[in-house]
């Protein structure tokens, strides 16, 4: 499948499972090489602005994050023409002044996960992409100045932050919770990563709007977080969260980002593309995009 429209990206987590206002709906069922992605990929108009939605779980959420198909999900979203990426995640609290209700644009990632892939490349073709600066910080301002629009009253939102991702499915320990505040991290979730990393590979600007749903374990005088608390809270941050969406997709439509992201691959990629094979040239060709 090849697209020519360039679309905006939303990758809807725990309790975001479809996107309000688009018009003009298609369903997208896509394959690509590395399996399908966790749903159909829904694209449509917002206004005059082309936006592709995934919903990163599935539709009535039926995977766990070691099971999202991370590689599947990137790579469908490139091929349908999405440059600029925006993750809504739900995410715990490791430190005091970050509150439960409160929306975070994390900069900076721990990838804690064992089980997922997290490249593209390998299989005779290799590039070592920079991950210094994890989220894109144009597309970080763009849902800064949406947040400052909107005036949304006793809501909050932190604008850098250090995201641990953790495997999961099951929330932290006391002792792993503690270790995570110790390493430095602020908050924590379960399905940023490679989600961040594959981005940047498929040069996609990629911000996450973090909605926090919880204080984690560390602090033993509150109850530990559960299922039913942190889907409680992250619903009534969903439409908060839409909102934000909106306005940074209008944003981005009427103003296209200039990303480094765009360009990653300009002095990543190793092995030459007159090297390739057809079918490792057709993978990388999309990425390049």
């Amino acid at each position: 499948m090849n697209s020519t429209i360039e679309r905006i990206g939303i990758l809807g987590g725990s309790g975001l499972y479809a996107f309000e206002g688009l018009v003009d709906v298609v369903e997208h069922a896509v394959d690509t090489p590395y399996g399908t992605p966790s749903d159909v990929i829904v694209t449509g108009r917002l206004g005059s602005a082309q936006v592709a939605f995934l919903a990163r779980h599935g539709r009535g959420h039926r995977l766990i994050p070691s099971e999202v198909p991370y590689r599947a999900n990137i790579y469908a979203l490139k091929e349908l023409g999405v440059r600029s990426l925006l993750a809504i995640s739900a995410v715990g609290s490791l430190r005091e002044h970050v509150a439960p209700l409160d929306l975070v644009l994390p900069d900076q990632f721990l990838d804690l996960t064992r089980k997922r892939e997290s490249t593209f490349f390998g299989d005779g073709i290799v590039a070592h992409v920079s991950m210094a600066e994890p989220t894109c910080a144009a597309l970080r301002e763009r849902a800064v100045q949406a947040f400052e629009a909107l005036a949304l009253p006793s809501v909050r939102m932190h604008r850098s932050a250090t995201y641990a991702c953790i495997e999961g499915p099951a929330f932290s320990t006391r002792a792993e919770s503690a270790m995570l505040r110790t390493l430095g991290a602020d908050i924590v979730g379960m399905t940023n990563m490679p989600e961040a990393r594959l981005a940047r590979e498929a040069q996609i600007a990629y911000a996450t709007l973090a909605l926090v749903t919880d204080y984690d374990c560390w602090d033993a005088g509150r109850e530990p977080v559960s299922a039913e608390l942190a889907i409680s809270n992250l619903t009534r941050n969903a439409a908060v969260a839409q909102k934000i969406a909106a306005a940074v997709i209008q944003s981005v439509n009427a103003q296209p980002l200039q990303s480094e992201a765009h360009q990653a691959l300009r002095s990543a990629l190793v092995t030459p593309i007159a090297g390739m094979t057809a079918s490792q040239r057709a993978r990388v060709d999309i990425l390049l995009r």
